[in-house]
């Protein structure tokens, strides 16, 4: 028997793992309230600003990106749970640029308690993932814990120069989306049983898919900024790159490109908590236009796993960007664009 048919690991937390993150409020009051860290020349990129992975200059052409997250899971077949913590990790060395490494594995299972052939396809999973984004895991740290959670810390390397943060966007820029959203909706809908087979299969393909291709793709192109879209959803690493960046963004709703039944299934009541309360974090930073409805709003917040690579392009290079991500079976879409105007405000339209 598959091990999936004999435990739902998406109920195995006394919550039903959401794997969300701490809301951006609450993680920058916590780090506001420690002292200040030594001023380093070589950290291009730290707790500064919300980005996806620190930067650690090592030479003149090359620096360190590091990384780390780790959730409860949020699929039930183990195998696929290893695989999206796996291209989850590994995404945030994408967003900034670089070439991703090596590996660590971040461990926590009831081993007493849950069989660890669980636990083995947890890795395999993980281990398959890495192994088709080239990395190498060097090892890891695993604890004896009630509720199971895996992760990786991931290490890659990039040119100096060619930082891609979340900071950089500039007025003109056009936005492309690479993946579709409304994961959280969807996960959370597997966890009550709402979901057929094909359509876990769907939600759980977007997050298993690296970010790769689409990284490799934008190369060569004039971007200014990009970001993943993840545990905050779209609005919320949306309005992280137009505060770090001291711009406006306009989001056009109808261009946004969501998973199959997002909408039915919010209508439903099936939409997270991580999700809610990265809407409540975004009152005074987002403008939704009038016909737009609470669940169309929720939906736009949606909080996501392994999500895509939200891209701030140039926008004279747009189109070609665009039209070279769907030749390369990237599910891209062009959602937005970058202005001077409401510098720091999200306005969706």
């Amino acid at each position: 028997m598959p091990l999936q048919d004999k435990i739902k690991l998406t109920l195995l937390s006394s919550k039903g793992g959401c794997g969300c993150k701490i809301g951006p409020a609450d993680l920058a009051q916590v780090i506001r309230s420690l002292p200040p860290a030594e001023p380093n020349p070589d950290l291009l990129v730290g707790l500064d600003t919300s980005d996806d992975a620190g930067v650690y200059r090592l030479t003149d052409e090359l620096a360190l990106v590091q990384t780390v997250d780790f959730f409860t899971p949020i699929v039930d077949d183990p195998y696929d749970f290893g695989q999206v913590a796996a291209a989850n990790a590994i995404s945030d060395i994408y967003a900034m640029g670089g070439k991703p490494l090596t590996a660590l594995n971040i461990v926590a299972f009831p081993i007493h308690t849950l069989d660890k052939a669980v636990l083995s396809e947890i890795l395999r999973g993980a281990g398959d993932k890495l192994k088709e984004a080239g990395v190498t895991l060097v090892g890891g740290h695993s604890i004896d814990d009630k509720e199971p959670k895996f992760g990786l810390a991931v290490t890659g390397l990039v040119h100096p120069d060619r930082v891609r943060t979340n900071a950089g966007a500039k007025a003109g820029d056009k936005l492309i989306l690479t993946k579709p959203i409304g994961v959280g909706i969807l996960t959370t809908s597997i966890k009550k049983d709402q979901l057929n087979e094909e359509e876990v299969a769907r939600v759980t393909r977007v997050m298993t898919t690296l970010n790769k291709t689409a990284a490799e793709t934008m190369e060569p192109y004039e971007v200014h900024a990009c970001t993943d879209v993840t545990g905050f959803g779209l609005l919320g690493h949306a309005s992280e790159m137009a505060k770090g960046s001291g711009t406006g963004i306009i989001i056009s709703k109808d261009q946004v490109p969501f998973l199959p039944r997002v909408r039915e299934l919010a209508e439903a009541g099936f939409v997270p908590g991580g999700t809610k309360n990265n809407f409540a974090h975004l009152e005074g930073s987002v403008t939704f236009p009038e016909g737009l409805d609470q669940i169309g709003q929720w939906m736009l917040c949606d909080a996501v796993t392994s999500g895509g690579l939200l891209i701030s392009v140039a926008g004279a290079e747009s189109g070609a960007l665009l039209d070279a991500l769907k030749k390369a079976g990237v599910e891209a879409s062009l959602i937005g664009e970058v202005t001077e105007d409401h510098p720091g405000h999200i306005q969706v339209i």
